[in-house]
């Protein structure tokens, strides 16, 4: 295990750091130097591809600790030092997926990270993956393989391989990853950290370089549950850019939770009894957290994590890299390219059909979920070594997905925890899955998980704090606004003297009409429900309001407007702005418009 106690500072987790800094017992410039110590002791471990200057990293130390107290209190991530895998852009550094000669050097960095840097964050570097994300290995990298921290015969996971490494060994706090099939998860099975896929569309991706658009998420690897919460808080948030982003909900579990686990004869452990002996332990474990264990029949499951490399989503990442393959296949890792180019196999006819058996398989899982809260699952049935992996590079990484592949596919939310040490001191992990939304409850479930195990954190043999990281203010109470109160409108001012937050561009379900009404300055719209045979989908914006805040902008509306429940396409139910009837009867009819501004517009 890699021990950092002779630095004086000890774990980079976030509640270590945090108290650190607000006791005065640490300053960012002694933690930075920590970095740049315990990095240099790594040698050559193959986690990074880029880093970011020394020089630039104790300026941006010297920034944050010329703050005032009360600054740096208002910045959740003060401090911490985080890295990012090397298919998310951050300006003036090189992104190359693992592959050199795909490399560009972008202008602007992902809105993800930024966000991550506004926080306070320290971004150290760039990590090392498998090519263009494509495996759960980490093997597949002309930069080479991240060392294992507890075994480096053994494959360290993929495709964020550095990004987990850099975790585990305490080299930084936090990394962001990417997962479209499980690569934010098993890498944080053989590192023994936290790894969270958030809901599809919770963290932006643009700026990252796409594997399968549609399935894509940015993943976070944490040594806590606690600090990948904290996280992503932070990271969350509409991206204008990213067609997939979209507002996520907040559901809770049940105190008494019911949770699913598959049947014996579909658990597959390829051989590793000690694996098989974990996943029983972990049973016991969430039971005693209140959980009642329910078998299911994971056969759709199993059967949509099959349809992964099948069809439209192999030839998704085709569409991802198709110009660059075709014009520079030398360039691309064999395995990499051998399994990209196997789109060319599937017709257009095929990948209908798939999509067509995949929304068969969402009813059939969907059937599950009526009878558990949360879904509990190995993250990897084992771990196999390098050379295990080389030898048979496609079907050992198919193994590795039989329990990640389907989660993406379904539009799941997923944690992966650790679980424990085999006999050869290598360490397996277990994942909670759960419906899109569920992202925060699964952390906190994640944190009580963490607290029962016991185990020390990644690979530094740090024990878990004693309190758990304090996440950022959740985000408040959603607001629809379908007029004035919109970006760029008159009355937007309002809500961002509230401290309010825009979260997504939406439109309600097609059960309203918006009129212009009159007799109000400045203009404004009524949106009055009426029901689908004479209703209209009505564009607009969803907004975060502090709670603190949202009592006072209620005050500040006035008849015949007030606030109600408005239905959300996407989303569902949310407050916002409605209008009494009464106010209808003489104003314009402007439904056919589709929204606001668009109506503003064709007057001007």
């Amino acid at each position: 295990m890699t021990m950092h106690g002779d630095d004086g500072i000890g774990s980079f987790d976030l509640a270590t750091l945090s108290d650190g800094y607000a006791g005065g017992t640490l300053t960012v410039a002694a933690v930075v130097e920590a970095v740049l110590r315990r990095i240099e002791a790594a040698g050559d471990d193959h986690v990074w591809i880029s880093r970011c200057d020394p020089a630039d990293l104790r300026r941006r130390a010297r920034e944050l600790d010329g703050l005032g107290r009360d600054e740096a209190a208002r910045l959740p991530l003060f401090g911490i030092p985080f890295a990012v895998k090397d298919n998310i852009d951050v300006a003036g550094m090189p992104t190359t997926a693992a592959c050199p000669d795909f490399a560009y050097l972008p202008k602007a960095t992902a809105p993800v990270v930024k966000r991550l840097l506004e926080a306070g964050a320290v971004l150290v570097g760039k990590t090392n993956l498998d090519q263009f994300a494509t495996g759960l290995v980490g093997v597949r990298s002309p930069y080479g393989v991240p060392r294992n921290p507890f075994d480096a015969r053994y494959i360290p996971g993929g495709s964020s391989s550095g990004s987990a490494v850099a975790v585990s060994s305490g080299l930084v706090g936090f990394s962001l990853g990417t997962d479209t099939a499980g690569s934010g998860r098993v890498p944080a099975a053989f590192n023994n950290i936290v790894g969270l896929k958030p809901t599809r569309g919770a963290l932006g991706t643009s700026g990252v370089v796409p594997a399968c658009r549609s399935l894509d998420c940015v993943s976070i690897f944490a040594l806590t549950a606690a600090d990948a919460a904290a996280v992503f808080e932070v990271a969350r948030g509409f991206d204008p850019d990213d067609p997939y982003s979209r507002a996520v909900g907040d559901a809770a579990l049940p105190e008494r939770f019911r949770f699913g686990v598959p049947r014996a004869e579909d658990l597959r452990f390829f051989g590793d009894e000690a694996a098989a002996q974990l996943f029983a332990d972990a049973v016991e474990r969430l039971s005693g957290l209140g959980g009642q264990a329910v078998t299911i029949d994971f056969t759709p499951f199993r059967e949509t994590a099959d349809l992964l490399y099948s069809g439209p989503w192999v030839a998704e990442r085709m569409a991802a890299v198709e110009t660059f393959l075709r014009d520079r296949p030398e360039s691309v890792h064999p395995v990499t390219r051998r399994i990209i180019q196997s789109a060319d196999r599937y017709s257009a006819v095929d990948a209908f059909r798939a999509m067509y058996r995949l929304e068969e398989l969402r009813g059939a899982a969907g059937r599950a979920w009526r009878e558990i809260d949360v879904l509990l699952v190995p993250t990897a049935g084992t771990i196999y070594t390098v050379d295990q992996l080389e030898a048979d590079p496609v079907a050992l990484n198919t193994n590795l997905g039989a329990y990640t592949n389907f989660t993406n596919l379904l539009d799941l939310s997923a944690i992966a925890l650790p679980n424990g040490f085999g006999p050869l001191g290598l360490p397996l992990g277990v994942t909670l899955i759960a419906p899109a939304g569920r992202d925060r409850a699964l952390a906190a479930l994640g944190s009580r998980w963490q607290r029962a195990a016991g185990l020390t954190l990644g690979a530094t043999g740090a024990p878990l704090p004693d309190r758990p990281a304090e996440a950022p203010p959740q985000e408040g109470t959603l607001v629809a606004v379908v007029g004035g109160h919109m970006e760029g409108m008159p009355l937007n001012g309002e809500l961002v003297a509230l401290g309010a937050r825009k979260v997504a561009a939406v439109r309600t379900e097609p059960l309203y009409r918006l009129f212009a009404l009159t007799g109000m300055a400045p203009a404004r719209p009524g949106l009055l429900r009426v029901g689908p045979e004479e209703g209209y989908a009505i564009e607009g914006e969803l907004w975060s309001v502090p709670d603190a805040g949202f009592a006072r902008f209620m005050s500040t509306v006035k008849a015949p407007l007030g606030i109600g429940t408005v239905l959300i396409d996407g989303i569902g139910p949310v407050k916002g702005f409605l209008c009494e009837a009464w106010a209808t009867r003489e104003a314009e009819d402007i439904s056919r418009h589709g929204g606001w501004r668009a109506y503003v517009a064709a007057r001007a």
